[in-house]
């Protein structure tokens, strides 16, 4: 059985609904879990036999940097689906003289499948961040919230950060 949540429940069918840090067993259902969600937005299958392949090389490259935390469905006797999905880069500030460093945590690559999303599945992958930004002592937790997904982490408390952040393609850049 996985490791359950602050998020953990009974489903219908005595299914558990259960909210778990993911390891490195997890790259193949993270992938899946993705490509089903893209998918499900989209509303077609997306042709890209590449794509398991690239989140492997991307999940290799991004776990030690990140927490990952799965939410799955299921049972001891039938297994697990994953369903859901949610990490947390942490970005550790420099300190400066007068004043002090500390980390932040950057959240990131929010998903959960349509048929869970009423289910408290975003709420219980958000509760593991945020009981894991209170252990690591994070100063604040950020993210760039999605139209769709604004609500939803106002309603969790979080607040606008102020107009200081800036973007640049850098492809677009010319030094001269």
């Amino acid at each position: 059985m996985p490791e359950l949540g602050p998020g953990s429940r009974e489903a219908p069918g005595s299914r558990t609904i259960g909210v778990r840090v993911a390891d490195e067993r997890d790259g193949a259902a993270l992938a899946q879990l993705r490509r089903v969600w893209v998918e499900e937005r989209t509303g077609r299958p997306v042709d890209d036999p590449g794509f398991e392949a690239g989140f492997a090389q991307w999940w290799r490259t991004e776990q030690p940097r990140r927490t990952f935390w799965l939410a799955e469905v299921g049972s001891e006797r039938s297994g697990y689906t994953a369903i859901g999905s949610i990490n947390v880069v942490e970005i550790v500030h420099m300190p400066r003289p007068g004043g002090r460093g500390g980390r932040v945590g950057q959240v990131g690559n929010a998903f959960v499948l349509n048929a869970f999303s009423d289910q408290g599945v975003p709420q219980a992958l958000l509760e593991a961040v945020i009981v894991h930004a209170r252990e690591r002592r994070y100063r604040r937790l950020v993210l760039a919230p999605t139209a769709r997904s604004l609500e939803f982490y106002r309603r969790a408390g979080f607040r606008p950060a102020g107009e200081t952040l800036l973007a640049l393609d850098p492809g677009e850049f010319d030094p001269g």
